[in-house]
């Protein structure tokens, strides 16, 4: 069999039904080239969600939408358009939007406020108030135990291939299956980019308590990673449990004992869209990723490890295969969280660089340009002052 290149797009994982979650992704008209661009959720009553949205103070109509009917916990549908984001379309965007729902409410049979909306694609730019509601019909006919390659497709925009992944996990002595699509290429940045991602189990928990596992989950993956440094209108990840799995034991609190393998899987899991995410952001196949140690707490590491990625003499350093540690002082030191200029270490590689705040005198150069070089390049940083730690990713 021939090996797979390295720059290689990955394949759809082949993901199995989830008792009480039906799929569609058709092609409804948003886009121009006739591309699937809706994405249809149909979900078993008395599904519970948790979400996560973007801090841009310029959101689309969806994400307001949902935003509001988020403190209530429940689900029976999700749509999301891609193609058109729904985002500086005044009146006539919010009409839409009302629109939707309620035509997928009456569909389904639900409360408006069960339904959540999402959007991706072309900002300011208006549709018939009517246009994503008189479509609905076709995608709730189109909704399948596993579409999930129809689903994945629906949402994307710039996106060069689609993102899925799944796992089986136990809570207690019960399997429960847990799987996710989602999109994003370009307009990543902290804080989520423009980016969806809808997220399904069988397993049978409260909003709240998955409320509080999407939080971890998402700040340790999607908020991790960054392409451009721009931040989209329409960021929303959701996750939905439709309690469809048999003799589940009950779970109070969002720390049980019993969820511990769970939130471990969701956190395998949007860490792996994640990167997905960033491989498809780097079109030339180039990935930068930075671990932060020693931090005064697990967000300081985040927010440094943001900083190193982000910034434009770092990138240009690691263009130039230069292994000038100043830009990497320069980065952590505007970071804004603390740090003690005599106590940072850096290695590039695996090859240590600098220690104590002081540049190693015997560094191995050679093997260090070797490495700015490469496709796959590995940044390690250490703060020196705490225990905290993260792990940031960035498309070069």
């Amino acid at each position: 069999m021939a090996k797979k290149p390295r720059n290689a797009l990955p394949e759809l994982p082949k993901i199995p039904a989830i008792a009480g979650v039906r799929i569609a992704g058709i092609a409804s008209g948003l886009k121009d080239n006739g591309k699937r661009d809706l994405f249809v959720a149909e979900l078993a009553p008395g599904s519970t969600i948790a979400g996560r949205l973007t801090r841009s103070r310029c959101p689309g109509m969806p994400v307001e939408w949902s935003k509001r009917q988020l403190p209530g916990g429940k689900v029976r549908a999700i749509v999301a358009s891609s193609g058109n984001s729904n985002v500086f379309t005044g009146d006539q965007g919010r009409q839409l939007v009302e629109n939707t729902a309620t035509a997928t409410a009456k569909l389904i049979g639900c409360r408006k406020s069960e339904v959540f909306l999402a959007s991706t694609g072309i900002i300011a730019e208006k549709k018939v108030v009517t246009f994503v509601a008189d479509k609905v019909p076709a995608g709730i006919k189109a909704l399948k135990k596993t579409a999930w390659h129809d689903a994945a497709c629906s949402i994307m925009t710039t996106d060069r291939f689609p993102k899925a992944a799944f796992c089986k996990v136990n809570i207690g002595n019960v399997e429960v299956t847990l799987a996710g699509i989602a999109k994003g290429s370009q307009m990543i940045a902290p804080e989520m980019g423009t980016m969806l991602s809808f997220l399904f189990t069988d397993a049978k928990i409260s909003a709240k308590v998955l409320q509080s596992c999407l939080n971890r989950a998402v700040d340790r993956s999607f908020n991790c990673i960054s392409v451009d440094g721009d931040t989209s209108t329409s960021d929303t990840v959701f996750l939905s449990a439709t309690g469809q799995v048999n003799r589940q034991p009950k779970i109070d609190h969002a720390k049980d004992p019993l969820l511990r393998d769970f939130r471990a899987a969701l956190e395998d899991i949007t860490g792996e869209l994640a990167r997905m995410i960033v491989r498809d952001g780097a079109k030339k196949g180039r990935l930068l990723t930075c671990d932060v140690i020693g931090a005064e707490s697990q967000r300081a590491a985040r927010n440094i490890g943001r900083s190193i990625v982000d910034s434009t003499l770092v990138r240009v350093g690691i263009a130039g295969a230069e292994p000038r540690v100043g830009r990497i002082v320069m980065a952590v030191g505007k970071a804004g969280e603390r740090a003690e200029r005599d106590r940072l270490g850096i290695a590039i590689g695996g090859v240590q660089i600098a220690v104590a705040g002081e540049v190693l005198s015997d560094f191995d150069a050679k093997a260090v340009v070797k490495h700015l070089k490469a496709g796959w390049i590995h940044f390690t940083i250490d703060i020196g002052i705490g225990r905290g730690k993260a792990r940031v990713w960035s498309a070069l």
